[in-house]
């Protein structure tokens, strides 16, 4: 869940029911590894993406029009007030000239983070990044009103957390999705894995779930048909090769890639640090990021619930959109994390949902 998945974090202990948390491959396109077919009508998911690529086209000469704007504009602007100063009014958003700053809860230091202050302050909003290592840290500093939002988690991740800590953040937009995959220090294909092996999966209830999803989609397990959104491996039903699972916190996966007492491990692909060199060309097999099932992995921009209206979520938003923005992800996720536009409606009809399914299996 880095803001693209929550990467470099360690994994949070929850007791909420399992269920699954930022390369120029374009993941439409059919891939043999994975579960993306071609010849389907676009999820929501790419039909979103599809529509966010041609608005950052359109906003590109617009976008140097803010530069120079803000340039001319320069030292015009007052010093800022927090998120929920009702009186405050963006400079971007044709306002009173004053600016408004948020304090924002992320998983690490990022090119995608530094790009989104950047065109931010462009908009009259200052965004000072309060990054953290442990995945539970986030949620817990916007609960207790030490920041004002996070941006590390996708919607499965934050519904565990929700209902295990009785909680009501909210999303209030969509900023990323990773497609996720399994990878092999050793192995060739995912045909390879063999009799016994052992494959580590994150140890969260919402990407452990999700891995399991996707071993079931490369045919190495069955998961029992009335799973729902939070299986865990005692929902596994078929193990034909006997895999077994070691769980391990998601952001050390990568690091332990190598390890030779494990045969793969499944985790997102930009999990993995640039020195290491592996990529979603190195999967065995690659998840379909944008398909329907993944709505559950889209990453938000989450807050209190009382403060889900805030002025400055429309600034953060737009400059999420901006396409200098697209190509900070771009370079640093190879594309493997995909800017996406998902309505709050939609994320938190979907939060609903999984919170519903997380009680009725925790009661």
């Amino acid at each position: 869940m880095s803001d693209h998945d929550a990467p470099q974090q360690s994994a949070p202990q929850q007791s909420a029911p399992q269920q699954s948390d930022p390369q120029e491959s374009d993941p439409r396109e059919s891939d043999p590894r994975g579960s993306a077919g071609g010849g389907r009508a676009p999820s929501g998911l790419r039909a979103s993406l599809d529509d966010s690529r041609r608005r950052r086209r359109r906003g590109l000469l617009a976008g140097v029009g803010v530069v120079v704007a803000a340039a001319l504009v320069g030292g015009g602007f007052w010093a800022g007030t927090a998120v929920g100063g009702a009186d405050a009014q963006a400079a971007g958003s044709g306002g009173s000239g004053e600016r408004l700053s948020v304090r924002i809860a992320g998983s690490g230091e990022s090119d995608l983070q530094d790009a989104v202050k950047t065109v931010a302050a462009e908009e009259g909003l200052d965004v000072t990044w309060v990054n953290f290592d442990d995945w539970t840290l986030p949620n817990s500093a916007l609960v207790a009103g030490e920041v004002d939002a996070n941006a590390f988690q996708h919607t499965a991740f934050l519904s565990a957390y929700n209902v295990a800590n009785d909680t009501d953040l909210t999303p209030v937009f969509s900023t990323t999705i990773t497609q996720w995959g399994v990878f092999s220090a050793t192995l060739d294909s995912i045909g390879d894995i063999g009799q016994g092996a052992r494959i580590a999966i994150p140890d969260d209830a919402s990407n452990g779930g999700r891995a399991l999803f996707i071993l079931q989609a490369a045919g190495l397990i069955e998961l029992g048909p009335d799973v729902g959104v939070y299986p865990t491996v005692d929902d596994v039903t078929g193990n034909d090769l006997g895999l077994e699972f070691v769980p391990i916190g998601a952001t050390t996966i990568p690091t332990q890639f190598d390890d030779p007492s494990l045969d793969a491990v499944v985790v997102g692909t930009s999990y993995f640090d640039p020195s290491q060199d592996v990529d979603a060309d190195d999967a065995l097999y690659l998840d379909d990021s944008l398909s329907a099932e993944s709505r559950p992995y889209v990453n938000a921009v989450v807050t209190r619930a009382d403060d889900a209206d805030d002025e400055a979520w429309t600034l953060l938003a737009d400059a999420y959109a901006d396409p200098r923005v697209a190509d900070a992800l771009e370079e640093e996720s190879f594309g493997a994390t995909q800017l996406v536009d998902v309505s709050a409606a939609d994320l938190r009809s979907t939060l609903a949902e999984l919170e519903t399914a997380a009680r009725e299996l925790d009661s």
